[in-house]
C-alpha cells in the first residue's frame, strides 16, 4: 500500500512541474528502483524502499504518457489551410451555436504527401470540430472524409478560470479546427473502438426515436446513455444553481445502484441453488462477475466517458475487496482504487472530476468506516450530504466553482429519488421498450411523471433566494475539518460547541456588510486574456476599475463568466468601482448583465449609454453615465475619459480610457475600437490639453485589436508609445492584427505583446521601472511548452 500510494503522489505532482522532465530525467527517476535488486537494499528500511520505488514508478509512468501525447503535433505549416483527412466520427455529435455541428474525429489516414515520415507518425490522431452552417445537424455518415481547417490547441490563459487548452490537452484533442466538406469513405478500417463508437451513436438515435415525445427528454436522454447533448442552458443553470451536475453524469451514483441492484439479485437467485453445488466462494464469485458485467454494459451504453470509466473501475475494486472476504482497512481500498485510475488513465489529475470523486469517497469513509452502531436511513443520508458538502467545498473553491448553498437541499431530495425510483424507472423503462416497443406509449408518460417530479423540485429550490456563504479556502477548510469531527466525534458537548461555532459563523457571513476589496501597496494594470475581445482591470489600493468586459456567445462562451467573475473572486474583489464600456459591441460588453449581477457595481460609464443600457434587464437600478470627466483611484492613479464629439456609433463611439501614474512618468491608453479619423481627433485633444506633458513610457493597447482601419501612422507617430498590446484572438478569422500595423508600431520602436501569444498581462511599476509578467511564463508544461502554439506564437 505503501508503494502504491507513493506511485499515486508522483503520477499527481509531475503535474505540478513547470515543464516536462526530458525522458533521460525520467530514466534516471527510475534509478531507485534498481535498489531492488542490489544487496544494499537490506540497509534500507522496506518503507523507504516501497515509496522510492513508488514514487519515481508514477513520475515516470505519467512523463512517458504526457510525452507521447505532446509528442502528436499538427505542423505550424498546415495551420488555417485546407487539409484532407480520413477517419470516423469518436463521440455522439452535438449541435451549438450558428447552425454547427460540433464533435470528436479519430484520424486513420492523413491525406497529405508533402511531410517526412517522422512528422506524419506525429500527426494528431484525434481532432476536435465544428461544421458550421449545418441546420439539419446529422453527419453524412460514421466513417467520412473530411477536408478541415486545422490548428493547434490555443485557448484564453489567465491564472484563474476555464482554460480550453487544459481540457483539450486531457481530452487528447491535438488539433481543433472546421469542417468544409464531408463525404463518406467507406475505405477506413473500422476496428473494435470505431465499431463502439457506430453502435453507440445507434443507440442514441433510437433513444431519441422512441424518447423524443417526451417532455424530459432531455434528462432520459443523459440518464439512460449519458447523451447529454440535448440539455438546453436552462437545464444547466437549474443544475449549476443546485449542485446536482453530477445527476446527469453517469458516474459513481449511477453505476453503484447497477452494482447494488446486480449483486442483490444475483445472490438471491444464486441462495437458491443447494449449497453442495455452490459453495459460499463460489457465489461470491458469480456474484463479482455479474456485477462486473452488467456495470461494464451500462458503462458502454452510456458512452463509456471519463467519470464512468472511473467509477467502474472503483466498483470492480470495490467488489474484488468483498470478493477476496479478507480484513483489510478500507482506506487500502481507496489507495488501490486511486492507483488503478491513475495506471489506466494517468491524466485523470487534470480533471476536476477526479478530485471531486476522492474527495467525497473518502469524506464518506472517514465518517462512515468506524461507526460501530447503525443510524437510520433518514439520518445517515443527512449526515452523508452534511460531510460531502463540506468536504468539497474547499475543492470547489480552489478550481474556481464555489459551492452552492441549494446544493445541501437539492441533494438531500434528489439522490435518493434518483436511486430509488429514476434510475431503476428509467433501466427498467428502457429495456421494456426495446423488448416490447408496444409499451412505449405507457412507459414514456411514467419516465416523466417520475422525471417531472425531480425537476419540478430541482426549479423550486432553484428560484429561492439562498444566502451567498463564501470563504476563503483556508477558512473553508477549517469549516470542512469541524463538520468531519461532529460527525464522528461521539460526544454531545463537542457536537453543541462545533454546531453552535458553524451557526454563529453562517449568521456572520450573511449579514449585510459594506462590499470592500483587499488593499494592494503597488497599482496595478491587468489586461485579461479573453480571445478576439478586450478587457482589462485597473487597481490602486481598494479602489477598482473594469475597461469593458470581453466578447460573449450566448451558449458558448462567456468572458465574463469563465475569465473575469474567477480571476476577480481570486483576488477577492467583490466590488466595481466604475465599470467603463468603451461601446456596445459584444466582443467589449459581453456578459455584461452577468456582471452586474454577481458583483457590487459603483456605475457604469459608456460611449453608447442607450445600447448598454438595452443589455441590461428592464428596471435594473444601475448608475449609467456618458463617457466624460477625470478622476483619481486611491490617490495613486490619474484617470480621464474622451470620446469624440458629434454623430458617432460603433467603434468610432468608444470611450477612451487613458490612466497616467504621477511621480513615475508612466500612461496606459485604452482607446476600444476607434478609427483613424477619430484618432486624430484624440491626438488633437491630446495636445491642447497637456502639450508638455509626455511621459516617460506609454503602453498603448492597439484601437481596434490591432485592425487596418484604426492605428494610423498619424496615432503611432503621435503617441509614440514604448509597448503596444494587441488583444486579438489566435488565427482569427477577422486576422488581427493586421501585417501593416504591427510593421508601424515595430518601426516607431514599440515593443509589442499579444494576448494570443501572452496569455494575461501584469503591469506595475517597482522602483521606477515598469515590469510586465506574462501568464505563458507560469503556464504548465502542457500550455507552453517547447513547440506548442502559445511557445511558438508569433506577432506578425
Amino acid at each position: 500500500m505503501l508503494g502504491i500510494f507513493a506511485f499515486c503522489c508522483g503520477a499527481i505532482l509531475l503535474y505540478r512541474l513547470p515543464v516536462l522532465p526530458a525522458s533521460v530525467w525520467l530514466a534516471l527517476a527510475g534509478l531507485p528502483a534498481f535498489l531492488w535488486f542490489l544487496p544494499v537494499r537490506r540497509l534500507v528500511p522496506a518503507p523507504f524502499c516501497a515509496l522510492a520505488i513508488g514514487f519515481a514508478f508514477g513520475m515516470i509512468w505519467v512523463g512517458l504518457w504526457a510525452q507521447e501525447r505532446l509528442e502528436q503535433r499538427l505542423p505550424e505549416e498546415l495551420e488555417g489551410t485546407g487539409v484532407q483527412v480520413s477517419g470516423y466520427v469518436c463521440d455522439l455529435p452535438v449541435t451549438g451555436s450558428f447552425s454547427s455541428i460540433r464533435f470528436s474525429f479519430c484520424v486513420t489516414r492523413w491525406q497529405v504527401h508533402s511531410l517526412t515520415p517522422k512528422v506524419r507518425r506525429s500527426l494528431p490522431g484525434k481532432l476536435r470540430l465544428a461544421w458550421y452552417n449545418q441546420p439539419g445537424g446529422a453527419l453524412p455518415d460514421h466513417r467520412l472524409r473530411l477536408e478541415v481547417v486545422l490548428k493547434r490547441p490555443h485557448g484564453t490563459l489567465n491564472s484563474e478560470g476555464f482554460r480550453y487548452e487544459d481540457w483539450l490537452f486531457r481530452k487528447g484533442y491535438r488539433a481543433t479546427g472546421s469542417v468544409r466538406s464531408a463525404t463518406v469513405d467507406a475505405s477506413v478500417f473500422c476496428g473494435v473502438v470505431c465499431q463502439y463508437h457506430r453502435i453507440h451513436a445507434r443507440l442514441a438515435y433510437w433513444v431519441d426515436e422512441q424518447f423524443s415525445g417526451a417532455r424530459h427528454h432531455p434528462l432520459i436522454a443523459s440518464l439512460l446513455i449519458g447523451n447529454r447533448g440535448h440539455l438546453s442552458s436552462e437545464h444547466w443553470d437549474v443544475l449549476k444553481a443546485t449542485g446536482t451536475i453530477h445527476l446527469v453524469a453517469i458516474s459513481g451514483l449511477h453505476l453503484g445502484l447497477v452494482a447494488l441492484a446486480a449483486g442483490g439479485v444475483a445472490r438471491r437467485l444464486l441462495l437458491m441453488v443447494p449449497s453442495y453445488w455452490l459453495g459460499e466462494h463460489s457465489v461470491r464469485l458469480v456474484v463479482f462477475f455479474v456485477v462486473l458485467v452488467c456495470c461494464l454494459i451500462y458503462a458502454l451504453a452510456a458512452g463509456f466517458s471519463i467519470p464512468t470509466q472511473r467509477a467502474l473501475i472503483m466498483v470492480a475494486v470495490g467488489s474484488w475487496v468483498l470478493l477476496k472476504a479478507r480484513q483489510v482497512p478500507v482506506w487500502h481500498s481507496l489507495v488501490l482504487a486511486l492507483g488503478t485510475v491513475l495506471m489506466l488513465d494517468p491524466f485523470a489529475p487534470l480533471d476536476q472530476g477526479f478530485w471531486l470523486s476522492f474527495g467525497a469517497v473518502s469524506v464518506l469513509i472517514f465518517v462512515f468506516a468506524g461507526r460501530l452502531g447503525r443510524a437510520g436511513w433518514l439520518a445517515s443520508l443527512c449526515v452523508a450530504q452534511g460531510v460531502v458538502f463540506a468536504g468539497l467545498w474547499p475543492i470547489l473553491e480552489v478550481v474556481g466553482q464555489g459551492q452552492p448553498v441549494a446544493g445541501l437541499l437539492a441533494n438531500v431530495v434528489a439522490i435518493p429519488w434518483v436511486s430509488l425510483v429514476v434510475m431503476p424507472a428509467i433501466i427498467i423503462g428502457g429495456l421494456l421498450v426495446a423488448l416490447l416497443p408496444g409499451l412505449s406509449g405507457l412507459v414514456v408518460p411514467l419516465l416523466d411523471t417520475v422525471l417531472g417530479c425531480m425537476w419540478s423540485a430541482l426549479e423550486w429550490v432553484a428560484g429561492i433566494t439562498w444566502p451567498d456563504l463564501s470563504g476563503e479556502p483556508a477558512e473553508l477548510a477549517l469549516l470542512a475539518l469541524l463538520v468531519l469531527l461532529i460527525a464522528t466525534v461521539p460526544f454531545r458537548g463537542f457536537r453543541l460547541t462545533g454546531s453552535s461555532v458553524l451557526l454563529i459563523w453562517a449568521v456572520v457571513t450573511i449579514l449585510p456588510r459594506g462590499v470592500t476589496n483587499p488593499r494592494i501597496s503597488v497599482p496595478e494594470i491587468r489586461v485579461w486574456d479573453v480571445g478576439q475581445g478586450l478587457s482589462a482591470m485597473i487597481r490602486a489600493g481598494d479602489e477598482v476599475w473594469l475597461y469593458d468586459t470581453g466578447p460573449e456567445v450566448k451558449g458558448v462562451f462567456s468572458s465574463a463568466e469563465s475569465v473575469l467573475l474567477p480571476n476577480l473572486r481570486a483576488l477577492g474583489i467583490r466590488r466595481i468601482d466604475t465599470l467603463v464600456v468603451s461601446h456596445a459591441d459584444n466582443d467589449h460588453s459581453g456578459g455584461l448583465g452577468l456582471l452586474v449581477n454577481e458583483l457590487d457595481i459603483g456605475r457604469i460609464i459608456t460611449g453608447e449609454p442607450d445600447a448598454i443600457r438595452d443589455k441590461l434587464q428592464p428596471g435594473l437600478k444601475v448608475n449609467i453615465q456618458s463617457c466624460a470627466g477625470e478622476g483619481v483611484l486611491a490617490d495613486e492613479l490619474s484617470l480621464s475619459l474622451w470620446q469624440a464629439t458629434g454623430d458617432f456609433e460603433g467603434n468610432d463611439a468608444s470611450c477612451v480610457l487613458t490612466v497616467w501614474q504621477p511621480g513615475v512618468g508612466v500612461e496606459w491608453v485604452f482607446p476600444g475600437d476607434i478609427s483613424a479619423r477619430v484618432e486624430t481627433l484624440y491626438l488633437q485633444a491630446l495636445g491642447d490639453a497637456v502639450p508638455n506633458n509626455m511621459p516617460r513610457e506609454r503602453v498603448v493597447v492597439a484601437p481596434h485589436h490591432g485592425s487596418q482601419t484604426s492605428s494610423s501612422e498619424a496615432w503611432v507617430d503621435g503617441l509614440g508609445p514604448q509597448w503596444v498590446i494587441y488583444t486579438a484572438g489566435y488565427l482569427h478569422r477577422y486576422g488581427h492584427p493586421h501585417k501593416m500595423v504591427t510593421g508601424r508600431y515595430r518601426d516607431a520602436g514599440a515593443k509589442a505583446l499579444s494576448t494570443a501569444c501572452s496569455g494575461s498581462l501584469t503591469m506595475k511599476v517597482v522602483d521606477d521601472t515598469l515590469e510586465i509578467n506574462e501568464a505563458r511564463h507560469s503556464a504548465p508544461f502542457w500550455v507552453s511548452g517547447a513547440g506548442l502554439a502559445r511557445g511558438q506564437c508569433e506577432i506578425p
